[in-house]
C-alpha cells in the first residue's frame, strides 16, 4: 500500500517516526518527503497507521491520510527513508519553535554546553531558514555548514532525537556568534556572555535571532531608550527571564500563561502591575507586552544577565522592515551587537497576541505561528495582496488559504520590496500561479502597483474589494460561516462613495455585501493631519453642532470652516474614538496607530451606563456629534466614555440584528482594528446576547488590516468558484 500524509509533516521529525515505527513492526518498505507530504510505501497499511498515530513526533499536525494499492516489490528487503522529490507543493513544514526542554539541558551541559543554535527535530527555527520544501537540509540557510562526523551519526542514529535532523549542528560545524562594538569592531571575549555584560551596564544593544533582530536594553534604561529610538508614547514589549519574574510586571491570567508557555511564544498583552517602570514601559494603557525566551542564544543570554527583563523590540529603522543585513544594522547607533553568520532566509517578526475572557486575538501573525492555514469550501488559486497598513499576502490553493508573515505598513521604505519577495517565496513554496489577483479599492495605496504587474505577469484577472467587505469576509471564513451581518469597525478604509469608512454594518457573504446602517459622517479637515491634530475632530464636531471651539486662532478656524463642506469625510468608530479620547484629556495628539483609541480602554472598562447620552438613526446614519455637545456637566469621564460608546454600539447592534432576524441569518460578527478592545466586544456580546443571536469574534485570523488579506482571497476564490 502507498500511504499520502498530509499536514504539518515537514521538519518535524515525521520521517524518523515512521521509519521507528516500521523497525518496531518489522515490516519491508519506504518512506519520502513529496512536497508537503510524506508518502509511506508498506506491507499492512492498517496496522502500521494505528502504531503511528501512537508515536507521533510533538510537533506533527496530519490532516489527512490516504492509501492506494500499489503492485508488490518481492526485492524489497528491510525499511528504508529514500531521497524526497517535489511533489505537489503546499506549506508542511511547521513554525519556528520554542526550545524544547531536553535541548534546554543540553545548552547547560556536554558539546552543546552555551551553544546558541542548539535544536533537534521537537524544536527550533524552520521557516525563518527554508528556501523550498522539501524541507531537506540543502533548502536551508544550513546548506553552508558541513556536518561534523559526531552530527552525522545523530543525523543517522534512528534512536537519536535528532534523526534526520535538517539542522543538525554543534560548535564544531555550525553557525557562531560574533559581538562588535558600534562600529562593527570585533569585541573580545565569549560573545554571548560579554554581550550580557554591556546590557547589565546599562547599555543599549542588538542581536540578531531567528527571524530578525532584537534592539535589547534593561527596562530601567527605558526613558534613555525612548529618546534614543524617537518613541515617546508607544508601548516597548519586554522579555522576562521567567514566569515567576513575569508577575513583577503584570498580572497573568490562566489563559494568558497558557500562550505565553506555548510553543509559539507569542507578545502576550497582560494586565500591567501599576507603577512608574510599566507606566514607562506602556504609557497611558492597562496592559503591557511581555514574551518568554524561546532561542537558545535567549536562554544563554539571560543565565549570563544580572537583570530579570529586557526591553525586546525588532531593529529596523522607524517603519522600515526588520533588518537582516549585519552591515545596515550599524545604522541603528547601538553600544553592542550580538550577530551570526548563520542567513535568515524569511524575515519574521514576533507574533502578538491578545486574550480576552477566553478569546484569544492575533494582532500581528508571524514568527510561531507562520506558515499556517484556514480550510475553505472554494477550491481555486488566487492571491490578496492586503491592504496599506499590517500588510499581509494571502495565497489560497486547494481548498486552503495561506498567509504569509506581517509585512509592515505600505507608506515605509522597503515594505513593497518585502511584500513581493515574501508573496512569491509562498506562491513558489505552494507551487501555485494565482488566476485572479485580489487588491483593495483604495486607489493610493502602494502594494496595489505590485497587483497589477503580477496580474499582467499570470495573465491573471485583477479584482478591487472593499476594504471592511474584506475584513467580514476574512471573519466568515475564519468561522466557517456563509453569511453573518458584520460591525466591521476600524481606524479608516475606502467606501465606495470616496469617504472614510469604518464603523459600518454590513450584511456580508463571500458574493456581495450590503451597506445598512454606518456612523455620522464627520469631515476630515485637513485629511491624514486630522488622523494626527486631533484637534481637527474636535473642531469639525463642534462646526457640526453650532458649539463654540476655542482650540484655533480665528484665522486658523476661518480656514477650517471654510474646509468643512469640501473635506473627506469619514464614519469611522475609530476617529470617533480619538475625538472622543481628546475631548476627555486622554490622548491630545496621535503619536502612533490607534494610540487614542487605545488609552480609552482604561475608561471605558471603568465606566457605567448613565442617562442622557442615548442617539438615533437618521437615514441610515447612527447620529453621534450630538453626542459631544452634552458631555459638559458630567464630572465622570468613565461613566460618559463608556455612556456614549455603549449606546452607539446598541444602536449599531440592535440595527444588524433587526436585519439578520429579518432575513433568517443567526451570526453578527465584529471585525477590525477596533475589535480588539475588550470593553467594546465586552459590549457587543452583552448586546447580541440580548437578541438571541450569536456573536462571531476572530480566532485564527488577525482582526485588524493583517486579516484582510484573507477576505480578499477568499472572495476572489467564491468569485471563480
Amino acid at each position: 500500500m502507498r500511504i499520502i500524509i498530509r499536514g504539518t509533516v515537514q521538519g518535524v521529525g515525521f520521517r524518523p517516526a515512521v521509519y521507528r515505527t516500521a523497525i518496531a513492526l518489522n515490516v519491508n518498505g519506504t518512506v519520502c518527503n513529496s512536497g508537503s507530504d510524506v508518502v509511506v510505501e508498506v506491507e499492512n497499511a492498517d496496522h502500521f497507521i494505528t502504531e503511528l498515530k501512537k508515536n507521533l513526533p510533538p510537533l506533527a499536525v496530519i490532516d489527512s491520510i490516504s492509501t492506494e494499492n500499489i503492485p508488490f516489490n518481492k526485492d524489497l528487503k528491510g525499511f528504508t527513508i529514500t531521497s524526497s522529490s517535489d511533489g505537489n507543493g503546499g506549506v508542511g513544514i511547521p513554525t519556528d519553535t520554542a526550545m524544547c526542554d531536553k535541548c534546554l539541558i543540553d545548552i547547560t551541559e556536554g558539546r552543546r554546553k552555551d551553544y546558541g543554535f542548539t535544536s533537534c527535530t521537537d524544536c527550533g527555527a524552520r521557516f525563518t531558514l527554508i528556501s523550498d520544501i522539501p524541507y531537506d537540509r540543502k533548502s536551508t540557510s544550513m546548506d553552508q555548514f558541513k556536518i561534523c562526523p559526531t552530527c552525522g551519526n545523530e543525523y543517522g542514529n534512528p534512536k537519536n532525537r535528532r534523526f534526520h535532523h535538517q539542522t543538525v549542528c554543534c560548535p564544531e560545524c555550525g553557525p557562531q556568534y560574533h559581538l562588535t562594538d558600534g562600529n562593527g569592531k570585533i569585541i573580545s571575549g565569549e560573545p554571548i556572555e560579554t554581550f550580557a555584560k554591556i546590557l547589565d551596564s546599562g547599555k543599549i544593544g542588538v542581536a540578531k535571532s531567528w527571524g530578525g533582530m532584537h534592539i535589547c536594553a534593561l527596562p530601567e534604561k527605558i526613558t534613555e531608550m525612548r529618546e534614543w529610538y524617537g518613541r515617546p508614547q508607544k508601548p516597548f514589549a519586554i522579555m522576562v527571564r521567567n514566569t515567576d519574574v513575569l508577575r513583577k510586571y503584570a498580572e497573568p491570567t490562566d489563559g494568558e500563561l497558557k500562550q505565553l508557555l506555548s510553543s509559539q511564544r507569542p507578545i502576550v498583552l497582560v494586565r500591567k502591575k501599576k507603577n512608574d517602570l510599566t507606566e514607562h514601559i506602556s504609557p497611558g494603557l492597562d496592559s503591557i507586552g511581555v514574551f518568554l525566551p524561546y532561542t537558545a542564544m535567549q536562554h544563554i543570554l539571560f543565565r549570563k544577565l544580572k537583570g530579570d527583563a529586557l526591553i525586546m523590540t525588532s531593529a529596523n529603522l522607524p517603519g522600515e522592515p526588520m533588518i537582516l543585513d549585519d552591515d545596515h544594522v550599524l545604522e541603528l547607533g547601538a553600544d553592542a551587537y550580538l550577530l551570526h553568520n548563520q542567513r535568515i532566509l524569511n524575515r519574521a517578526d514576533d507574533s502578538v497576541i491578545r486574550v480576552d475572557d477566553g478569546n484569544v486575538s492575533i494582532i500581528r501573525k508571524s514568527r510561531g505561528h507562520i506558515p499556517s492555514y484556514i480550510t475553505v469550501k472554494d477550491k481555486g488559486c488566487v492571491i490578496g495582496i492586503g491592504a496599506h497598513e499590517n500588510i499581509t499576502a494571502s495565497i489560497a490553493v486547494n481548498g486552503r488559504i495561506h498567509t504569509t508573515q506581517h509585512i509592515g505598513d505600505g507608506n515605509s521604505f522597503g515594505i513593497p520590496e518585502y511584500l513581493e519577495t515574501a508573496s512569491r517565496s509562498l506562491m513558489r513554496m505552494l507551487k501555485c500561479k494565482p488566476s485572479v489577483v485580489a487588491l483593495d479599492l483604495h486607489p493610493r495605496y502602494s502594494n496595489r502597483s505590485f497587483g497589477y504587474a503580477l496580474g499582467k505577469e499570470l495573465n491573471a484577472e485583477v479584482i478591487e474589494v472593499q476594504h471592511h467587505w474584506a475584513h467580514a469576509a476574512s471573519l466568515l471564513v475564519d468561522n466557517d460561516a456563509e453569511d453573518a451581518v458584520v460591525l466591521s469597525v476600524d481606524g479608516t478604509g475606502y467606501g465606495e462613495d470616496g469617504n472614510a469608512w469604518g464603523g459600518e454594518v454590513l450584511r456580508s457573504n463571500l458574493t456581495k455585501y450590503k451597506r445598512l446602517a454606518h456612523l455620522q459622517n464627520i469631515p476630515l479637515l485637513g485629511s491624514e493631519k486630522a488622523l494626527y491634530d486631533l484637534r481637527r475632530l474636535k473642531f469639525a464636531i463642534d462646526e457640526m453642532n453650532g458649539d463654540n471651539n476655542n482650540l484655533f486662532d480665528e484665522k486658523d478656524s476661518e480656514v477650517l470652516r471654510k474646509m468643512m463642506s469640501s473635506s473627506v469625510k469619514t464614519s469611522s468608530l475609530g476617529r470617533l474614538l480619538d475625538a472622543l479620547a481628546f475631548t476627555l484629556g486622554v490622548c491630545t495628539t496621535r503619536t502612533y496607530d490607534g494610540e487614542p483609541a487605545m488609552k480609552m480602554e482604561s475608561l471605558l472598562s471603568k465606566g457605567k451606563l448613565i442617562e442622557g447620552f442615548e442617539t438615533k438613526t437618521e437615514r441610515g446614519e447612527i447620529m453621534t456629534a450630538e453626542l459631544f455637545s452634552r458631555i459638559k456637566g458630567y464630572q465622570n469621564k468613565s461613566d460618559v466614555a463608556y455612556s456614549i460608546v455603549k449606546n452607539v454600539v446598541n444602536e449599531m447592534v440592535n440595527i444588524s440584528s433587526d436585519d439578520a432576524l429579518s432575513k433568517g441569518i443567526e451570526y453578527i460578527g465584529i471585525t477590525g482594528g477596533v475589535s480588539y478592545n475588550g470593553p467594546i466586544c465586552s459590549m457587543v456580546e452583552e448586546s447580541v446576547n440580548d437578541r438571541g443571536l450569536k456573536l462571531l469574534r476572530h480566532r485564527n485570523v488577525p482582526n485588524g488590516d493583517g486579516g484582510i488579506s484573507v477576505g480578499q482571497a477568499a472572495i476572489a476564490l467564491r468569485r471563480i468558484s
